[in-house]
Formats: C-alpha cells, sequence, structure tokens
C-alpha cells in the first residue's frame, strides 16, 4: 500500500497516515479475544483507504471491515468490531478516549439542555462523585457490534440532526438508576442506585427503549404501551385520536379498542342518517399514528382491536392485504381479533356465527369480556329475535378467512378475551380486559374516553422491563433481581410525566408494570432441553414460577413500605386469588411439575398488606433491546446461528450466545417440525404472567406436500393456544426460503413497530 496516503484530521490539517497508530488501536480491540486475525482487519480496511481520508471515516472503514468477519467460525468478530466502534464512539462524544467525570458530564449536559436538571437539584456534587466511584468503564467492552450500533442509533443523548453524540452506555445506566432512585431516602439511594447499575450494565436486567433512550433527558414519557378504548361517539372518536398524537410523540406504541363502533349501515339518530361503518375512522387513527416519527427513535405504530362477532368483521379482516383499493384498505395499522368459548364452540361444532352492530345489541359487548355465561346466554336470545338485524355466516368460513388472513399478512394477531379476563389479576365484574396493545402482551383495563382534557375514561400504561435468563445463575437470583426492578419501574411511574388526565388517573390507581424475560433459547441450550419434544417443560414451569414468585413478594414489600395500590381493590389478589388458581387446567396434562414455592403463605400476605402494583409480568418481543445483552430476543427461537438484521442503523451480524459450545443444543425455528410443543410451553408460561405474551406460530410451505401450508393445521394451532389457556397470539411467521438455511446467516427485519420492545424493551 502507498504509505504516502494523507489523512484529514478534526482541524482539517492533513498529515500522512500512521498505519502504527492504527495497529496498535486494532490490536488493543483484539485482547483476549478468540480467532480474530488483527492483520485480516487491517487489509480489508487498507484496500478501502484513499487520499485525504478524514480520521472519522478511518475509524468507520476500520470498524465496517471487522464487522463484515463475524461469522459462526469467528464470533469474537462481533466484539472486535465493537470495542472499535466503542473506540470511536467516546473520541465524538469526548474527544478522547477515557470518560469525563460524572459529574463534570452531567454539569455540561445539563447546562445545554441534554439531561435533566433535577439531576443536580437532587444530587450534591460530592453524591456524583461517590456514584461516579460505582461505574465500571470497561464494561463497555462486553457489548457486542449489533448493541454498539443500537446504543449509538437509538439510545445514547444525541442530536439527531447533526448526527453528534454526548454520552456512552455507563454513563447512560447509572443515570437511569440515579433518576429512577432520586426520590428515595439519603441513606438508602445510593446502595439501591448501585444494585440496579450493576444489573442493568452486566445484562441482568434490560430495560426498554423509552427508558434507555429518555431517562435522564427532560422528556419524562417512559411507558412501552398505551392501551386507548374508543366509544361509539364522534366526540369518542375525536378524544381517541387526539390521545394517539399525544402518545405517538411521545416514544408509546398504541394499542386501540374500536370494537364499540357500529357497523355499516345502522341507524344513527333513530334512523335520520346510516352509519358510514368503521373503516372511515380506522383511516383517521392511521393518520394520527402516522403523523409523528417519535423522535426518530422508532415511527408511530397500533394494533385496532375488534370482536369477531362485530357486523363489519369480514370487512375489517382484509384491511391489510394487498388486494383491494385504497377506499376499502388501512394498511398501515395491524389488527387484533377477539374470540371467546362461544365463537371457538361454533367452529368446533361446524355451526355459524352471528354477526351483529354492537349498537343493536345491548349488554352483549360488555358481557363478551365481563362474563361468559351472560354473554352466551345474551348472544343466543339476540340470534333468536327476528328484529335484530344480522348477518349468518358459516364458522368455518369466518375462522378459514382469519387465518387465511393472518397467513397473508403476518399481521392479524388473536386475543382470546375470555383468557384474558378469567385468568386476569382483575375481577372482570369492575375491571374487565377489553384489549391488548401492539405486541399482544399488555392486559389492563380500559374505559372509553369522550374528552382528553378529564379523566372519566380509562387510558392504560404499561412499564416494561425484562430478566435476562442467559444471566442468572440460580432461580434464587429473581429475589434480588425482583426488588430492584419493581422498585425502579414504580418509581418511574411517580417520576413521569402524563400528557392525558385519564392515564395519569389510571397509572396511579392500578400502578400496572410488565417485567418479562430475554435469552430464553440460550437458556434451553443451556439446559439441554428444546422447545419441540416437552423436555422444557419442567424447567419453564420451574423458572416462570420463580419469576411470578418472586416478583409478587417484592411488590408486597413495597406495599409494606409505601402503600397498596389506591385500586387494588379491584383485583383478584385482594380475594386471595392468585395466578396459579385461574390458569388453564389442561396444562397439567402437559407439565406435571409441582409448586416449588410458598404461594400459601405469599397469599395471606397479599390478603393482609396489598400489592404495591396491579400487574408485575408480561412477556414482550424485545428484538432490539435483546441486541444489547447480546441475548436472543424474548421467548422464540432463533432462525439462525447468525442472525443478519437490517435495521435503519445498518446490516448488524449478531451470533448466538456460546455458539461454539452450544450448537447442537440449540433448536433452530425452521428445524422445529409443528407449534405444538412451543405453544405448549408458552401456556407453561401464561399459568404464571398475569398479562399476556407475545407468542408466534411459524411454518414452513416447504414441509408440506402441496408447497402451502393447510388451513386445517392452522386451525389446530389456533385451537391449540385456546386449550392451553394462551391469551394472545402475534406474528405469523411463514419461511420464505430465500437464503433460510440451518445455521446460515439470516436476514431479519428489526420489528419497527412492536420490538418488544410498538413495545420497545
Amino acid at each position: 500500500m502507498n504509505q504516502q496516503l494523507t489523512v484529514t484530521k478534526r482541524n482539517g490539517r492533513k498529515e500522512t497516515i500512521d498505519l502504527e497508530k492504527i495497529h496498535r488501536v486494532i490490536t488493543w480491540a483484539a485482547e483476549g479475544l478468540n480467532n480474530v486475525s488483527v492483520s485480516q482487519v487491517e487489509i480489508k480496511s487498507h484496500i478501502q483507504f484513499y487520499d485525504g481520508i478524514t480520521t472519522s471515516d478511518i475509524h468507520e472503514t476500520i470498524i465496517k471491515s471487522a464487522a463484515d468477519l463475524i461469522s459462526e467460525e469467528s464470533p469474537d468478530y462481533q466484539y472486535l468490531a465493537a470495542r472499535l466502534a466503542v473506540f470511536h464512539l467516546r473520541k465524538k462524544a469526548y474527544g478522547q478516549y477515557e470518560p469525563p467525570t460524572l459529574y463534570n458530564h452531567v454539569s455540561k449536559l445539563v447546562d445545554s439542555g441534554k439531561y435533566d436538571k433535577h439531576l443536580l437539584e437532587d444530587y450534591t456534587q460530592q453524591e456524583l462523585n461517590q456514584i461516579d466511584e460505582f461505574i465500571v468503564h470497561k464494561r463497555d467492552l462486553d457489548f457486542s457490534y449489533a448493541a454498539v450500533k443500537q446504543l449509538e442509533g437509538k439510545y445514547f443523548v444525541q442530536n439527531r440532526v447533526t448526527k453528534e453524540i454526548y454520552e456512552s452506555a455507563q454513563f447512560l445506566y447509572i443515570l437511569v438508576a440515579a433518576c429512577l432512585f432520586a426520590k428515595y431516602p439519603k441513606e438508602t439511594r445510593l446502595d439501591y442506585i448501585k444494585r440496579f447499575y450493576d444489573a442493568v450494565s452486566t445484562f441482568k436486567i434490560s430495560l426498554p427503549t423509552p427508558i434507555m433512550s429518555g431517562v435522564r433527558t427532560p422528556t419524562r414519557q417512559f411507558s412501552s404501551c398505551v392501551l386507548i378504548e374508543c366509544d361509539d361517539s364522534l366526540d369518542s372518536i375525536n378524544a381517541t385520536s387526539s390521545s394517539i398524537v399525544r402518545y405517538v410523540s411521545q416514544r408509546a406504541g398504541i394499542g386501540i379498542n374500536a370494537g364499540r363502533i357500529r357497523a355499516l349501515g345502522s341507524e344513527i339518530r333513530g334512523g335520520e342518517a346510516f352509519h358510514t361503518g368503521c373503516i372511515p375512522f380506522y383511516k383517521y387513527f392511521q393518520t394520527a399514528v402516522k403523523c409523528c416519527s417519535q423522535g426518530g427513535v422508532r415511527g408511530g405504530a397500533a394494533t385496532v382491536f375488534y370482536p369477531i362477532w362485530h357486523g363489519e368483521v369480514q370487512s375489517l379482516m382484509v384491511l391489510k392485504n394487498n388486494r383491494g383499493v385504497e377506499e376499502n384498505r388501512v394498511r398501515h395499522m395491524d389488527y387484533g381479533v377477539q374470540i371467546n368459548k362461544t365463537m371457538y364452540s361454533r367452529l368446533v361444532k361446524g355451526s355459524n356465527i352471528s354477526l351483529f352492530s354492537p349498537s343493536d345489541v345491548p349488554g352483549l359487548y360488555d358481557a363478551f369480556f365481563e362474563d361468559q355465561d351472560k354473554f352466551e346466554q345474551l348472544y343466543t336470545q339476540y340470534e333468536a329475535d327476528p328484529s335484530i338485524k344480522r348477518e349468518t355466516v358459516k364458522a368455518l368460513d369466518l375462522f378459514s378467512l382469519l387465518m387465511q388472513e393472518r397467513a397473508s399478512t403476518g399481521r392479524i394477531y388473536v386475543q382470546n378475551v375470555d383468557h384474558c379476563n378469567t385468568h386476569s389479576p382483575f375481577d372482570p365484574s369492575v375491571a374487565p380486559i377489553r384489549q391488548s396493545n401492539l405486541c399482544l402482551e399488555i392486559a389492563l383495563p380500559t374505559k372509553p374516553l369522550n374528552n382528553v382534557e378529564d379523566d372519566s375514561g380509562e387510558i392504560a400504561l404499561c412499564t416494561l422491563s425484562a430478566f435476562n435468563l442467559g444471566a442468572i445463575e440460580s432461580l434464587d437470583d429473581f429475589e434480588e433481581l425482583s426488588d430492584l426492578v419493581v422498585r425502579a419501574l414504580d418509581a418511574l411511574l411517580d417520576y413521569q410525566d402524563y400528557p392525558l388526565p385519564a392515564a395519569y388517573k389510571s397509572t396511579m390507581n392500578r400502578r400496572t408494570l410488565g417485567v418479562g424475560v430475554i435469552n430464553y433459547a440460550y437458556y434451553l441450550a443451556k439446559n439441554g432441553v428444546r422447545y419441540s419434544d416437552g423436555s422444557a417443560n419442567g424447567l419453564t414451569h420451574k423458572t416462570f414460577e420463580a419469576i411470578q414468585y418472586y416478583l409478587l413478594k417484592a411488590s408486597v414489600k413495597l406495599a409494606k413500605e409505601q402503600g397498596a395500590c389506591p385500586s387494588f381493590n379491584e383485583t383478584r389478589y385482594a380475594q386471595g386469588i392468585l395466578p396459579i388458581d385461574t390458569y388453564k387446567k389442561d396444562i397439567d396434562l402437559i407439565c406435571d411439575e409441582e409448586l416449588h414455592y410458598d404461594w400459601e403463605t405469599l397469599r395471606e400476605e397479599i390478603k393482609t398488606h396489598g400489592l404495591r402494583n396491579s400487574t408485575l409480568t408480561a412477556l414482550m418481543p424485545s428484538e432490539t433491546s435483546s441486541q444489547i445483552s447480546n441475548a436472543t430476543n424474548g421467548i422464540e427461537p432463533p432462525r439462525g446461528f447468525v442472525s443478519v438484521k437490517a435495521s435503519k442503523d445498518g446490516i448488524l451480524k449478531q451470533v448466538v450466545p456460546e455458539y461454539q459450545t452450544l450448537k447442537n443444543n440449540y433448536e433452530l425455528l425452521w428445524s422445529i417440525p409443528q407449534n405444538d410443543g412451543y405453544l405448549h410451553l408458552v401456556g407453561i408460561m401464561q399459568k404464571f404472567v398475569d398479562q399476556a405474551i407475545s407468542a408466534n406460530t411459524n411454518y414452513d410451505p416447504a414441509a408440506h406436500i402441496s408447497g402451502k401450508v393447510p388451513m386445517k393445521l392452522l386451525l389446530k394451532d389456533l385451537l391449540t393456544a385456546y386449550k392451553y389457556g394462551v391469551k394472545t397470539l402475534y406474528y405469523h411467521n411463514t419461511r420464505d426460503g430465500a437464503s433460510d438455511n440451518q445455521g446460515a446467516e439470516v436476514v431479519v427485519k428489526e420489528d419497527e413497530d412492536c420490538e418488544g420492545g410498538g413495545c420497545k424493551i
């Protein structure tokens, strides 16, 4: 290579490229890593150098060269590339590799308006110096390349126009901890800050996007998921749309319950006019969802919910497909179809389903969620009444349309509303669950809005986090981690702002949290069990029992200190009823694992002291945040040993944890022959999870003689999920066969709508 190439320094001065300096940086980044070659990175980099190249371009060229070498055979290049990227980002943020002191860093960013001024009001310089001693900046070197790129693209405080970066990861973690525990007593808060910082910076606890990108900044809205219910009136429809805009602009994913809106042709004002139907109003909601880009962190997204017996259901089910014209399609939202036992029974018996406008059948819509026996009685009563307008369709035809649209778009979701209410933390007679969110794991009470400025309605918020199953050594680890995560998220409820009174009132009354998991696939591989053959059933039962038990225990402890949530009386917990009492008993047929914790003592404690939080668990996708921990996402099996995730931050390669040791233990997605084993595991998890689970179904057309997935199989899986108490079904994934060989590099488009974490976690 020509040694006379010049480099352009940051100040504009040109000088000869110092290859030795570049060699030293790459050598430093390669220290302690296996099967990486400094010279290979140098060769790939040097080919791309040109005369006058900037120092920044040199850094980025070296980083890309290392990242391109990430493979199954040499997974440690993901750490070499990450260290080079950390070096580069610190130089951009601080002008040097070594970070400044915490006090100087916070002072500078508060002065520039990037950090919340309360950090200097709540903490003295001496306290910030003490907190500075907790920070272990070398933990930055434990990130994978995908993690650093996600931090850079989504989480670091920055100027998204000029691309200036203002911080590095350990400052992010410590300041999240400092913000969340700022109002704790001075004698205890530093201890909590240290323990929480250690848990998140060593990847034991995973934080959602709104918290990682927002806590420490002047923007104070960190709930990942927002549920808004719409009534059948123009005032409510307008209030719903306005609420969507408020929350989409502040990084939240939206669930919209539009099931009350009357069907096309229904009477208005006693027959003075007829109704235009749901579709124009869905278009209105879609415009509200897409009007804000969430500050560049992610695009706005929502899922709209309606019952399968709605008069317009056959038109609503096709709204997302590529056929039809703009007038009869609303493609830029997702949809959740709500089903219950009555509807499934019609399918199994081969009988018909009657479709009604909710406005024509008084009490039916509310009973659909609140009381399944009453719904059955009213439904058959209205079917027998010839004066009520209805359409009759074969149950098989309606369910087949649902599954056809679910298969063709991948994003028509299912909510089993009876399971959401019979196996719920809430008493459905006073606080029914009438919807979920766009990731299908939040199940919270809502009430329709009629005015955005009052609190007569109820907007449900859920604040998320997750345990990294791959980082725990013993199930007893969940005791300490549960105490930390419950305290931190509960404190966040008081720390954040609320754009709407209905959201504030609901959150203060219910104080709902949703703690999930990441790295489940690695956890199974590490323990030598599999998705498909039942071998993971016992381990899964023990693990999720421990998680729910210790989270409940932590919330009781917090209730003793700070009081139970004001609406605790609207929960089943107040009646002494726990998730272990209301789960679908069919689970016992596939898992005979005993309970291992003292639930009876906990039951009495809850009845005596209450809970600080109405809900504690929800299993979210965690597509992006799992990358921060170099973990497999949520509960899903990986598609390949190396995933190549295409995001707006570029192509990111990530190798499954401990690939070289555990290669034969991993069960890859398309090697799993059917969904039964996976759905059984989700049902076992659901036994303990008090909200819902983002569970997917997966199909390989090539596995079938016709090259098509049989409708009979789709319906069988839907019924299997229902049989074992699964509350919701999220994506329907179909293998397209393109470069998707087992173990190969698999391209996965990042889920912008709901990475876990619309619910970015």
